[in-house]
């Protein structure tokens, strides 16, 4: 906002004098987790997105259950329309790639119904967090047998 954008702001005697700024929604990406079985399915989900305000772009894949809306929305209004609108479970993705994740392989992150690739994200979830983490037994037997390590045990 430059100079003069601000002085006729001030000196604005057309709001009244009750005069509020709106905050503008930042282009946001929205990934949706939704139940989509057949061609009907994903129609019905594309159809109750595609006419909320400020969408810019709808991508759905089927495979993965998986609705990516672009544009200036509200994540928690698009789950709350998608739910309404086709009466389906929805959910904000749950999911991050595998390989962002410390012990993919730890109670509470594996998840059998994750897409390839994918295990459940535990940075929302502060209960699951703590079982993702190693414990320092853990830590001390796996640094143990580590190439990085120096003192590492060697058999061969």
């Amino acid at each position: 906002m430059g100079a003069l954008d601000h002085l006729s702001d001030l000196f604005d005697c057309s709001s009244g004098s009750s005069h509020k700024l709106k905050k503008k929604k930042q282009l946001q990406t929205v990934e949706i987790k939704v139940k989509i079985d057949c061609e009907g399915c994903e129609r019905k989900v594309r159809r109750s997105v595609e006419g909320m305000k400020g969408v810019q772009s709808v991508d759905i894949e089927p495979k993965q259950h998986k609705l990516t809306v672009v544009g200036y929305v509200d994540p928690q209004k698009v789950v709350q329309r998608v739910i309404h609108r086709t009466g389906k479970k929805a959910e904000l993705w749950p999911y991050v790639p595998y390989d962002v994740v410390a012990h993919p392989y730890a109670p509470g992150v594996y998840d059998k119904k994750a897409p390839a690739g994918y295990v459940r994200n535990t940075y929302e979830d502060p209960q699951i967090s703590q079982l993702a983490r190693a414990s320092s037994t853990e830590v001390r037997y796996t640094t143990a047998f580590s190439d990085e390590n120096p003192t590492a045990c060697t058999i061969m």
